[in-house]
């Protein structure tokens, strides 16, 4: 037996990405996205409805930077999803994160969180009251603390976080279940 919803959003599990952009008059903003993912190996998108303090930053600067949140920083990447940038002048002082200037995009660098992907916008569509921005990926910064001795981000270390659509939670990823590009192998 099957339980039909109707149209939802239940791809799961969601990122939890925290984009962080700049406003007109350089005060960094960011917001809690979870519409968004890798479009192909250098371009990501992220989908943000048009009201919000980030859209516009994103707009008038045309870059932002992407973070991976982890369970560290739960509580500060759910205050920025919650509290809006329009209202909240000190929203990024009170989020407790610790910003820097990006070396390659003119936005924010959450130094906090373990992966960050600084963007340069390519295109923005609006959809309803949904922007669909797609960026260049033009860096990928990793914090040494979560690679693993070969170089490669290890996903225990990286302790990132996922939004559960339907119930509203944060859930923690990091289980090895198989290995990619060889498990299906079997079924040849």
């Amino acid at each position: 037996m099957r339980k039909n919803f109707g149209p939802k959003p239940f791809i799961y599990p969601q990122p939890v990405l925290i984009v962080a952009t700049y406003a007109e008059n350089g005060q960094p903003d960011a917001m809690n996205v979870a519409y968004g993912g890798i479009l192909n190996s250098n371009r990501l998108q992220i989908n943000i409805g048009v009201r919000h303090k980030t859209s516009d930053n994103i707009k008038l600067r045309n870059a932002f930077t992407v973070g991976i949140a982890d369970e560290e920083h739960l509580a500060a990447a759910d205050y920025v999803g919650i509290v809006s940038g329009h209202d909240e002048k000190n929203k990024m002082e009170k989020s407790g994160f610790k910003l820097t200037k990006s070396n390659f995009v003119d936005a924010p660098f959450i130094e906090d969180l373990p992966i960050v992907l600084e963007c340069k916008v390519e295109e923005i569509n609006q959809y309803d009251q949904t922007l669909r921005i797609v960026a260049e990926i033009v860096n990928a910064s990793v914090d040494d603390k979560i690679l693993d001795e070969n170089g490669n981000i290890d996903p225990e270390k990286l302790n990132a976080i996922s939004y559960d659509p339907c119930n509203h939670y944060y859930l923690k990823l990091a289980q090895k279940v198989g290995t990619a590009f060889s498990d299906g192998n079997q079924l040849k």
